[in-house]
């Protein structure tokens, strides 16, 4: 049986359920992936460098972008928070914008 949150979860992420922004999402993952394995003293030097909560923010979003690109829907309501493309697109988009700024 689903809960109220569930379903208020499912209208919230119904928007972004389509593939051309499962592909943006999972786009930026791979791309903030690539640029720290190609070069990790360059990509940490140009978002600001990395500690503890820097590191913590882009391994999840990362991996959040990666499990809601593949069109995995997980079945909890904390999954589904932990997992929101929302958090973890707005996270990868700061990133992003403080890489190219």
């Amino acid at each position: 049986m689903k809960s109220e949150l569930y379903d208020t979860l499912e209208k919230w992420h119904r928007p972004l359920d389509k593939l051309a922004f499962r592909l943006m999402i999972m786009g930026l993952g791979f791309f903030h992936v690539s640029l720290l394995m190609w070069n990790p003293h360059t990509y940490a030097d140009s978002i600001g460098g990395f500690n503890l909560m820097v590191t913590v923010f882009l391994i999840w979003s990362v991996c959040a972008s990666m499990v809601f690109g593949v069109g995995f829907k997980p079945e909890s309501v904390i999954w589904k928070i932990v997992f929101s493309p929302y958090i973890s697109g707005l996270i990868l988009l700061i990133f992003t914008t403080m890489r190219l700024i």
